[in-house]
């Protein structure tokens, strides 16, 4: 039984790597698409859906890694992770909120906060809190990796900066507008964290 259990956890692990790869494709080609269009220092990744086919592209990139999240939590939870602990709940909380940041997308650029946009904002800044702490948190209390505990907290600082980035955004002439550069850098690192977390969970799947 402990065998079967094991085969099927690992069988999810490279479905949730698949999602992840999966991802990245659309969105690393509406950044090539879009050079001189969009600024990857002042737009932020979600401004991506006011360009050509940007709203479905950014769509299929955000709810893969939803899915792949999710994949990972149950392979997660199948490698000993309490089903209704704080981790489960992060984790499922960084999924859903992709999930509503799509549902609900941004406003463009200066123009008034719409009930549309201020739910995508809440669900942003839900995720981006959620899967820093939740792979912190898996680091020290369910799979010691090093390396997963110094991405997760350089994710969770990164956050933190990129929030107070939006000051200069607010607040016009307050500084320089630098939200995408930040984004952009804490989506690479929360990769890093989810692209840890597969590989600390095969390797439980092998061990056992």
């Amino acid at each position: 039984m402990a065998e079967i259990r094991g085969d099927r956890r690992a069988a999810v692990v490279p479905l949730a790597v698949g999602g992840l790869v999966l991802s990245l494709f659309p969105i690393v080609y509406l950044h090539v698409s879009s050079v001189g269009e969009l600024s990857p220092i002042t737009h932020t990744i979600s401004d991506y859906i006011f360009v050509d086919d940007g709203a479905g592209l950014l769509a299929v990139t955000a709810l893969s890694l939803a899915a792949a999240s999710a994949a990972l939590l149950v392979a997660l939870v199948r490698s000993g992770l309490p089903r209704r602990g704080p981790v489960a709940v992060l984790l499922g909380l960084w999924s859903a909120g992709l999930a509503v940041a799509t549902v609900f997308p941004t406003d463009p650029s200066g123009s008034p906060t719409s009930f549309s946009g201020a739910v995508h904002r809440y669900a942003g800044a839900v995720m981006f809190a959620a899967l820093p702490l939740a792979g912190w948190l898996i680091s020290r209390t369910f799979i010691a990796s090093t390396a997963l505990r110094r991405f997760s907290v350089a994710a969770g600082i990164t956050s933190v900066v990129f929030m107070l980035s939006h000051v200069a955004v607010l607040f016009p002439g307050s500084g320089a507008v630098v939200v995408g550069l930040f984004e952009r850098v804490l989506f690479a690192l929360l990769y890093c964290v989810l692209f840890l977390l597969a590989v600390a969970a095969l390797r439980r799947g092998v061990r056992s």
